[in-house]
């Protein structure tokens, strides 16, 4: 597939350098194509572009910026650059506060999702929740002894969730679709879980989420 990555930051390099892994096209979105430059002599068949740019090139788009940078992103993108798309929103509501006892602060309420926030902003473009709930170091062949981490993931479209649950199970994921787009209000928080060891304790090795059913 034609993927467009829209960020630069750990996240993007790394979702981009996976889609190239698993035979996809990439173009990569950046506003400072400079900060590139190594990462594209490293993986030359990744295209660098601004944020439109690359968006119109994806077939899905995947949105790989700072929460509190999404909404402007989505401006920088155009929202006729993501009509009818597959948008894997990897994003996070981390508000500006320090960790409380390890648990970050979010932007949001329990009652509201950042997803939610960006398909109103975006109505015809196709959310899904995913890669949200797990560091950028364990999003591509994720290595826990042969047992496969549980992604989970939400959204309105059906169709839009399955091409997203093909992309994880590339990447070494079982997914667990959790329903409608309000479930983004359950699977956001699941940040703050995952990075508590972290915060708290300076305990950042290898972890993620496992459904056992």
């Amino acid at each position: 597939m034609k993927i467009g990555v829209i960020g630069s930051g750990v996240v993007g390099r790394t979702l981009a350098a996976g889609f190239l892994k698993y035979g996809h096209a990439v173009t990569i979105g950046t506003r400072d194509p400079d900060k590139l430059k190594d990462w594209a002599a490293e993986h030359k068949g990744a295209r660098v572009a601004g944020f439109a740019e690359a968006a119109a090139f994806g077939e899905v788009v995947v949105l790989a910026v700072a929460g509190a940078a999404a909404l402007d992103a989505l401006k920088l993108i155009g929202a006729a650059n993501l009509d009818g798309k597959t948008v894997v929103d990897a994003t996070n509501p981390i508000g500006d506060a320090p960790p409380v006892h390890g648990v970050l602060s979010f932007f949001t309420s329990p009652g509201e999702s950042l997803m939610e926030r960006l398909q109103r902003a975006c109505p015809n473009a196709r959310f899904v929740k995913a890669l949200n709930s797990v560091g950028a170091a364990y999003m591509v062949d994720p290595d826990f002894g042969g047992v496969r981490p549980t992604m989970f993931i939400c959204g309105d479209h059906e169709g839009a969730k399955r091409i997203v649950a093909k992309l994880l199970d590339d990447f070494g994921w079982e997914t667990a679709d959790m329903g409608a787009i309000e479930a983004a209000r359950a699977i956001e928080p699941l940040c703050m879980l995952w990075c508590i060891p972290g915060f708290a304790h300076g305990d950042w090795s290898p972890r993620a989420f496992k459904l056992l059913r």
